[in-house]
């Protein structure tokens, strides 16, 4: 195959190729034996037309539109790969010649990857993480389970917030009722702020047994537009006062929130054991992050083609989506759910895109200078991975990602693993001291 590359900017290029006398046979072939189907010539049946009289009658041109269609995606391909470049998006081709009896040659305008300069990814300076647990985080937990186990007992005195009223309510809007504006022994709590604002605080004070008038004005970015800006009355009836009464904090209280303990003390270790895991994996986040972060900040990177940002975008949208499909969502409910659209979620991820795409432009370049690579048996266990994480069947996992798809998530994992490991934490002061000299210097 014939193959030339010539750059015309920094990251765009012409891409010039030959397809093969072999590989056009293979495409007329396949590109009559289409067209063939419902051919009508006089003196044969439908569909029984050879190749010889088809090229009397219309001539071997009237297949190369077809044929050109079927042999094009692979013919390019091969070009990409024999010119070494990294193609992004989708090229534009056009036909420099197609004469019957020679090699067609195709001429493509291709967006290609910018090239990367990496600067020092190894030794990063990033903030010192405090991993220590005190004594008020243990509590802190002690008083959620409590407040997670607290018992509601009827109040006789007025509501303070933190209590639980039982209401009725009847909502109107210019003395008319509306959808969704009344209901009956409805369990409230005041503070909770699952109501429109001021409406939980005009409960406060009262008692069972008081009627209320409560008078509150819809958001105006409410979701229900007809409802949207309006001033609203609700005819109110407390039934119930109810506070909470937190368990007492024993040894019994522990062995409720937790079979696996006997006393106070041995809940409070677990939790110190536990609330230290997820401190160490927090910090573990935050160092690769920043070191990561700058990385990307010591490389040098052409500039992004649109079309990378918009790859990302998509893979961006398609996973977010995937994973709701995966709760029972699908995407119209999701976008009914959120008063949004595809339009309004594109824009979302297009926010970050161009920072994800210099991101995963350094952990490549990394991956090539280092010589990472994913071994078999890396492999086997990433696709067992997938397949528990989605409960999806191995063999469709391989089925639907390539090794090199695979290898790829693999030693860019690597690449972030080495840039963690090799990234010194120091003390938050001292790093803002370097930012700040960096930003006089420039």
């Amino acid at each position: 195959m014939s193959v030339k590359w010539e750059k015309t900017g920094k990251t765009t290029g012409e891409l010039t190729f030959d397809i093969s006398q072999d590989e056009i046979k293979l495409g007329l072939d396949q590109a009559f034996r289409r067209v063939k189907k419902n051919l009508r010539v006089p003196g044969f049946r439908k569909g029984h037309v050879s190749r010889v009289i088809f090229d009397q009658y219309y001539g071997e041109e009237a297949l190369y539109e077809d044929a050109l269609n079927l042999v094009l995606p692979n013919a390019y391909s091969a070009a990409v790969k024999e010119a070494k470049i990294e193609a992004v998006g989708q090229p534009q081709i056009v036909p420099v010649s197609m004469d019957k009896g020679k090699d067609w040659t195709m001429k493509a305008t291709v967006s290609v990857q910018p090239e990367v300069e990496l600067g020092e990814y190894k030794g990063i300076e990033v903030p010192k993480q405090n991993t220590r647990v005190y004594a008020k985080d243990v509590d802190a937990e002690l008083d959620k389970r409590r407040e997670q186990n607290a018992e509601l007992v009827l109040k006789k005195g007025k509501a303070a917030k933190g209590d639980t009223v039982t209401i009725d309510y009847k909502g109107t809007i210019d003395g008319k009722a509306f959808d969704g504006g009344s209901a009956e022994n409805y369990s409230l709590e005041l503070g909770s702020n699952v109501f429109i604002p001021g409406f939980e605080d005009q409960l406060v004070g009262h008692k069972a047994g008081d009627d209320v008038d409560v008078v509150v004005t819809f958001p105006k970015d409410y979701g229900a537009k007809d409802l949207a800006g309006k001033e609203a009355h609700f005819a109110t009836k407390i039934h119930e006062v109810k506070s909470k009464q937190l368990p007492k904090l024993d040894d019994e209280f522990a062995k409720d929130v937790d079979d696996s303990v006997e006393t106070l003390d041995e809940l409070k270790d677990k939790i110190k054991k536990n609330l230290k895991s997820q401190k160490e994996a927090e910090a573990k986040d935050a160092v690769q992050e920043a070191a990561i972060e700058g990385a990307v900040k010591n490389a040098k990177i052409d500039e992004i083609p649109d079309a990378m940002i918009q790859e990302d975008v998509d893979t961006q949208l398609n996973q977010y989506l995937g994973n709701m499909q995966r709760q029972g969502i699908d995407p119209q409910t999701y976008y009914k759910l959120t008063n949004t659209n595809e339009q309004q979620l594109r824009a979302q991820f297009a926010k970050d895109a161009a920072e994800r795409v210099k991101t995963n432009l350094v952990l490549e370049a990394i991956v090539a200078k280092e010589g990472l690579k994913a071994t078999k048996d890396e492999i086997d266990k990433e696709i067992k991975d997938l397949a528990a994480e989605y409960n999806m069947d191995e063999k469709m996992v391989r089925n639907t990602l390539s090794d090199d798809m695979l290898t790829h998530d693999i030693t860019v994992r690597k690449a972030m693993d080495l840039v963690t490991n090799e990234s010194k934490q120091v003390a938050k002061s001292k790093v803002k001291e370097e930012k700040e000299s960096k930003k006089s210097d420039k």
